[in-house]
């Protein structure tokens, strides 16, 4: 029987998606995972995103793992207690977040650990940013402390109480310029693939 369980586990093991080899490049990253490139460009018809600001974002919350989540915390330094918070998945969304989402998107089905549902959730969060907040679309800056710190967090200026984050928003905005000059490298040849493997595929 434990042959069995065994054999079951290795076999969800293999089912799951490894993180990109090169993180540090978009054409790496969308060559390596080519339903990816589908999957973000997806969200930019369907959120008006430009593709290069939620994955910069994905990367800073869970280096594209699929499993990601928050350490666990212990009492007197050995007695499990929890997780710092409900944060999972790809986008570390959060369980009442992601149920606003669900419930607002009307993607009942949708996962935190798969790739289309996260970068979906990221594009729907982004576009309400900018309807709540008014910030760009465009602008990883803002639109990353927004997505750490909440929309009300945000307009309470949270976040300039935190030295930190406003130094890992930053590191989000140069990923995601670098990530944006990347793009334009490969997007004709990813986007030619894509209708290949549409007709063709």
């Amino acid at each position: 029987m434990r042959h069995i369980y065994l054999i079951l586990i290795l076999l969800m093991t293999g089912c799951a998606t490894a993180p990109p080899k090169t993180p540090d490049n978009l054409c790496e990253i969308f060559y390596e995972h080519r339903d990816w490139y589908d999957d973000a460009s997806d969200a930019k018809d369907k959120w008006g995103v430009p593709i290069h600001i939620p994955m910069a974002m994905m990367y800073q919350e869970s280096s594209f793992r699929s499993d990601a989540q928050p350490p666990m915390e212990y009492f007197l330094g050995f007695i499990p207690i929890g997780r710092a918070s409900s944060a999972y998945g790809y986008s570390q969304a959060k369980t009442p977040t992601w149920s606003d989402y669900i419930r607002e998107s009307g993607n009942s089905g949708a996962d935190r650990d798969d790739f289309d549902d996260a970068i979906d959730f990221m594009g729907w969060f982004i576009n309400k940013t900018h309807k709540i907040n008014g910030v760009s679309k465009w602008d990883a800056y803002n639109q990353y402390l927004n997505y750490h710190e909440g929309w009300g967090g945000y307009k309470k200026k949270s976040y300039n109480k935190k030295p930190w984050l406003k130094k890992v928003a930053l590191k989000v905005k140069k990923r995601s310029e670098m990530y944006g000059v990347q793009l334009k490298k490969c997007q004709e040849d990813l986007d030619s693939s894509w209708l290949w493997r549409l007709f063709f595929g």
